[in-house]
């Protein structure tokens, strides 16, 4: 009976094992030829260790190898064939014996004798430091399966093709996570999901207990940020942030890129799911740290970080990346535009802005792809406007809605992509991060009008089938991520309350209400200047408002050329003067000083709010 049930096990462990087709090919090769004398699979729980040493076993019983499977109990290996295929499961259980093992055992076996070892970690950097096992060791990191492997694996699972979608998205190619997901879907049957008993139980065998609290909140960190720094976790812990850093980068579902750190993908899943539900309060106070110190990131990163601290933005709202490093961007050298690879429109905005370009290639042939540009455009230039219909149709919706006040410029995004990468959404994406950065660092940025192949973007608005514009004046950077924060990455445009843009005139027109108003604070909130970028981000903007005018009025007296000015303000606004004729009575001038006092006094502070306006600080 047990032997039946053994060929059962045996059997449908054999129809769920898929892939692996490199791993076996080493393990044959030094099966029958003796070229590596030791092989260390590793990764992260659930990737299928396991099962790979099974199959090894089973390759090996085939060839008539003897096997044993062997665990902290050693052997003494003078005991050990000479042909012994010697099987380690597990070994990240008993790591403080990898030295040991190095160093003391596996010298000791026979040399046609073939030993493998696996385990969570990698091995230890003295093995491949020493070149005594230059020619002896392989290391082989065990990953997820290829995509057409995992649809395999549901095959044999049973798995509806109803429900893989959501299946695969969550699981990857990760088998437990997909053998596990199976089971649920078996059970459950319709629309497939993780229930919280599934990523309870994933999370125990792939992540394991944790040392703390602090442990936990870095490594939810870590999986919601599309890459981990130090940096990033000094937000969060101020004093711990190096030890905790430390020991993320050990964990062996963690690996590392030029950007930071990252966990493998089901694990990343897996933990933002259970903070969810477990605590969404908390989660949301964590979401809201990342995104203000990844949005800082895009302000001050270098020109060359920018696309990469972009990523890091988006990865918050729509998910990570998928073909991050299969093309490159670099400032575009002369040779280039000389090389014919441009169109017409192209090589004419190359000579006027050549500093506005960048070219795109593909990483794996270096061959150039693409190009993009971010034209910066401060005034009407009809040679333009007859060279290029995307920035003659910028230009023409600028004028027509709010158009550019003095200090302010447009700017247009265009692309040409050759065609065989028209459609290559991983190119388009790199291209875009590079557009948005430049909107997030841009100053004195008014309209911006960006090329887009998609039916939306990021709460933009489309005035031409695929030409995105948005206000920077009316909707500002502040604003935009915050929007980003607050709404779905799904939901529908902007609908936030938007700043005024008013013209110079308009901007006068409205200082010269709200001094009138100044005396009664109440009715400051009516003002178009409460709805400007001047004190619109203030918790009470009429306050803010009636503060800025008095602040202002009070800089006169600062100047001895402009004190007179002040007093005709002061006296006016401030002191609640029912009349001019009183005020200039008060004043002890004429009434016809007076008058040209108080407008010269209005005139100042009109300049003066209006360069705030624009550019954010006081005029000096």
């Amino acid at each position: 009976m047990s032997g039946s049930l053994e060929r059962r096990l045996r059997a449908a462990r054999e129809m769920t094992f898929v892939g692996r087709e490199e791993e076996l090919a080493v393990f044959t090769t030094a099966l029958y030829s003796g070229a590596r004398s030791v092989l260390y699979v590793h990764g992260p729980g659930g990737i299928g260790k396991s099962a790979l040493l099974r199959r090894f076993a089973d390759e090996a019983e085939t060839a008539g190898r003897p096997v044993s499977m062997l665990d902290e109990r050693l052997m003494d290996p003078a005991a050990c064939q000479d042909d012994a295929v010697l099987l380690f499961d597990g070994f990240d259980r008993v790591q403080n014996l990898e030295g040991w093992l190095r160093e003391r055992f596996l010298p000791r076996v026979p040399a046609g004798a073939l030993a493998v070892i696996a385990g969570r970690n990698p091995p230890d950097v003295r093995w491949q430091a020493d070149p005594a096992w230059a020619g002896s060791l392989e290391v082989l990191p065990l990953r997820d399966l290829r995509a057409a492997d995992a649809h395999t694996l549901l095959d044999a699972a049973g798995v509806p093709a109803e429900v893989r979608e959501p299946l695969l998205a969550f699981a990857g190619g990760h088998p437990l996570a997909l053998l596990l997901g199976a089971a649920v879907a078996a059970k459950d049957g319709g629309r497939w999901k993780p229930d919280q008993d599934l990523v309870a139980e994933l999370l125990d065998q792939l992540v394991g207990e944790l040392p703390s609290a602090a442990h936990r909140r870095a490594l939810e960190i870590c999986a919601h940020a599309y890459t981990t720094t130090e940096d990033l976790l000094r937000a969060a812990f101020p004093e711990d942030a190096g030890t905790l850093f430390r020991w993320l980068r050990r964990l062996p579902f963690v690996e590392s890129s030029g950007l930071g750190l990252f966990p493998h993908g089901v694990v990343r899943r897996l933990l933002e799911a259970d903070l969810r539900w477990r605590d969404p309060e908390a989660y949301t106070v964590m979401h809201e740290r990342v995104h203000a110190r990844v949005a800082d990131r895009v302000r001050t990163a270098s020109d060359a970080d920018v696309p990469g601290a972009v990523a890091a933005l988006l990865h918050l709202h729509h998910g990570p990346p998928t073909g991050d490093g299969e093309f490159q961007e670099e400032s575009l050298p002369q040779a280039e535009a000389e090389a014919g690879i441009l169109v017409q429109e192209a090589a004419f905005w190359v000579e006027r802005q050549p500093e506005a370009f960048r070219l795109y290639r593909s990483a794996e042939t270096g061959e150039p792809v693409a190009l993009s540009a971010w034209l910066r455009l401060t005034e009407l230039d009809e040679e333009e406007l007859a060279a290029d219909p995307v920035v003659a149709a910028a230009w023409a919706h600028a004028r027509a809605t709010t158009p550019l006040r003095a200090g302010e410029h447009l700017a247009v995004s265009r692309q040409w992509v050759l065609p065989p990468y028209r459609g290559n959404a991983l190119l388009l994406e790199l291209i875009q991060w590079r557009a948005l950065g430049n909107c997030l660092r841009a100053e004195r940025l008014a309209w911006s009008y960006i090329e887009a192949r998609t039916e939306r973007y990021h709460g933009m608005r489309d005035i031409a089938g695929g030409l995105f514009v948005h206000d920077w004046r009316a909707v500002p950077a502040r604003a935009w991520l915050e929007q980003m924060v607050k709404r779905p990455a799904s939901g529908p445009g902007a609908a936030t309350a938007r700043l005024a843009v008013l013209s110079r005139e308009e901007f006068a027109d409205a200082v010269r209400g709200a001094l009138r108003r100044l005396p009664r604070p109440d009715e400051l909130a009516a003002s178009p200047l409460a709805r400007t970028r001047l004190v619109a981000e203030e918790q009470n903007p009429a306050t803010a408002l009636g503060d800025l005018l008095r602040q202002a009025i009070g800089d006169l007296s600062e100047d001895p050329r402009s004190v007179k000015f002040h007093r005709a303000l002061s006296v006016t606004f401030l002191c609640g003067t029912p009349t001019q004729e009183l005020a200039a009575e008060r004043l002890g001038i004429p009434f016809t000083t007076y008058r040209r006092h108080l407008a010269a006094g209005i005139e100042r502070v009109c300049a003066d709010l209006w360069h705030r306006e624009l550019y954010g600080t006081s005029r000096t």
